[in-house]
């Protein structure tokens, strides 16, 4: 068994009105992932007949402070309950919110223990939203040296950290390889480390953030070690397309297609 393949309607295909976007990867075979459903319309998503993967889990909020925390809480419940009528398994979260330039609203340099016990509790409380909803919140890491400066908790050690202290299957990490690269690297060692906590993977080739094969990241050998390791979930496509997004969607699709002449001879081709 493979993996199931999504990619990103937000950053592929942006010449398209958004639903032309989903109706075309969905035509495509891909799983479809959204970002701020509260711009969409979600009954027109909905009756496009896609099936969503992944979307954000919120609108508002913070991990670390009261009044953010209960933001960002009710702002999940508020996302559940249009996961629900997408049929979407997961919900994205960060470690505080981000502006439309995907920079921190409450940037902070220094994480203290404080602020890392009140994100444990407030994971705590998202999980139980996710339990009772049935659907999984992921935790997903960023890089602060490009994209994202200033994120509290954002390198994967970190999401890696509050996931497996609140051990709940209905959280868990949203695995960025592409975030993880640019800021820890040792991309085969971390999907080891952390694949019991992993809800989703996604991928960007690193500089750029475009497709597979357009950078640094050997993501066949990412793929043979997902594949080793048993992970049979989803690997999301989240980047900007090189040059002709079909052409970015058939290397991203042809770097993580197992190699069926490897697995059958046992080794290396």
């Amino acid at each position: 068994m493979g993996f199931q393949l999504a990619a990103s309607a937000e950053m592929l295909f942006t010449e398209l009105p958004f639903l032309d976007r989903v109706h075309r990867l969905h035509d495509l075979g891909f799983l479809i992932e959204i970002w701020d459903w509260s711009t969409k319309d979600i009954d027109a998503l909905a009756a496009t007949g896609a099936t969503f993967s992944s979307m954000t889990g919120y609108l508002r909020g913070s991990l670390v402070d009261p009044g953010g925390a209960d933001e960002l809480l009710a702002t999940a419940a508020e996302s559940l309950a249009v996961a629900e009528r997408l049929d979407c398994p997961r919900l994205n979260l960060h470690g505080t919110g981000l502006d439309p330039d995907g920079l921190p609203v409450a940037p902070s340099e220094v994480t203290t223990p404080a602020m890392w016990l009140a994100a444990l509790r407030t994971l705590e409380r998202i999980a139980a939203l996710g339990e009772r909803g049935g659907r999984v919140f992921t935790l997903e890491n960023l890089n602060t040296a490009v994209d994202h400066p200033g994120t509290p908790f954002a390198a994967a050690a970190d999401t890696f950290t509050l996931v497996a202290a609140v051990d709940n299957p209905h959280l868990r990490m949203n695995l960025d390889l592409y975030h993880a690269q640019i800021g820890e690297g040792n991309l085969i060692q971390l999907v080891e480390r952390c694949l019991p906590y992993v809800g989703e993977i996604q991928v960007a080739d690193v500089p750029g953030r475009m497709e597979p094969g357009t950078g640094e990241i050997n993501y066949p050998a990412v793929a043979r070690a997902l594949a080793d390791l048993g992970y049979t979930g989803v690997v999301g496509l989240e980047a900007w397309a090189s040059a002709d997004p079909e052409t970015a969607l058939d290397r991203f699709r042809t770097a993580f297609t197992p190699d069926e002449r490897r697995s059958r001879a046992g080794g290396t081709a």
